[in-house]
């Protein structure tokens, strides 16, 4: 049992709960979806709670996503990763 799963939300007070999620960014008109992320999500306000490492994994892979959609000059449309 992870200690996340012990703790009360921080903000309500609501039950966490380990989920796999996806989270959509968007910069310069550019939107990037990453998918697959493992995070705790409160089950009353849906908060979202992320295991020591995660959130900085996940600018990381936002960023790459950016700069690829960026370089190619692919201004319109999504692009869309999936991480473990």
């Amino acid at each position: 049992m992870s200690e996340l799963e012990k703790k009360p939300c921080s903000e309500c007070g609501g039950r966490l709960r380990a989920r796999t999620i996806t989270q959509e960014f968007e910069r310069e008109g550019v939107r990037v979806r990453v998918a697959g992320i493992r995070a705790w999500v409160c089950s009353r306000c849906g908060e979202i709670y992320f295991l020591p490492g995660g959130a900085t994994r996940l600018a990381k892979a936002a960023r790459s996503l950016f700069e690829l959609a960026l370089a190619g000059h692919q201004h319109r449309g999504r692009l869309t990763a999936r991480i473990s």
